[in-house]
């Protein structure tokens, strides 16, 4: 996608994506949610909408008069009026899709694009904290999970290089996602490098992890030197 953009410019909507090598209309309908079109001939391209969904969009904002690239100010008053006058199954009903999706379509009409990932809680980050320099071990802080890999979590804590908190540090069952919020305890700051290592403060999380995988561990037991047995080779 980006090859082709580069090459014939920018996209004018979501539809100019199928002209991609490659990506035909399966691939079209799985990706069209996560495709931001700005600036183009559709409106709703700039939106989280699914273009299946654009009929549904449509005739609500036939409802409510109002052009899809109207002021937000203008959507939000008049969209918030409609749901005022009706409950959201009746609308679901009256435009013939189902309440969730309904939801969606009200929310991405008032704001286009948004990331849900806004509306999450941010962390409290420490006005004494601005560099690698103001980092040692055993400070406590929290931190933003910015990345997930198989060697443990990348995490944000508001300097300028992320913290690696390695899986040797999550406690055993703990399931880590991309925006969540951790407090976590710095293990080692190593400047010359750029790296930054992350414990997890709770130790006896980690001590009953270790001790689990202590029993999960095969036992290598040295075989005992027992003696062979005398065989006599005595020729009869």
């Amino acid at each position: 996608i980006v090859a082709h953009r580069e090459e014939h410019g920018p996209f004018s909507n979501r539809k100019a994506v199928l002209k991609v090598s490659g990506l035909g209309p399966k691939a079209f309908e799985q990706s069209a949610g996560f495709l931001r079109v700005r600036d183009g001939d559709e409106p709703l391209d700039a939106s989280a909408i699914h273009p299946e969904s654009y009929a549904v969009a449509k005739k609500i904002l036939q409802e409510i008069e109002l052009a899809a690239n109207a002021p937000m100010e203008e959507r939000e008053q008049k969209l918030t009026a409609l749901q005022q006058r009706h409950s959201l199954a009746e609308l679901a009903r009256a435009f013939g899709c189902g309440e969730p999706t309904l939801a969606d379509i009200f929310e991405q009409l008032v704001r286009p694009g948004r990331d849900p990932r806004e509306d999450l809680p941010a962390p409290i980050l420490r006005s004494d904290v601005l560099s690698m320099d103001d980092l040692y071990p055993g400070l406590t802080l929290e931190g933003t999970v910015r990345n997930v890999v198989d060697f443990g979590a990348f995490i944000d804590i508001g300097v300028k290089q992320d913290g690696l908190l390695h899986r040797s540090q999550i406690p055993h069952g703990t399931v880590l996602s991309v925006g969540d919020i951790l407090t976590i305890e710095i293990e080692k700051v190593e400047k010359e490098r750029g790296r930054i290592g992350l414990a997890w403060p709770d130790k006896e999380a980690l001590d009953q992890r270790s001790a689990r995988s202590e029993q999960r561990r095969p036992r290598n037991d040295k075989k005992e030197n027992r003696k062979k047995p005398k065989v006599d080779w005595a020729v009869a």
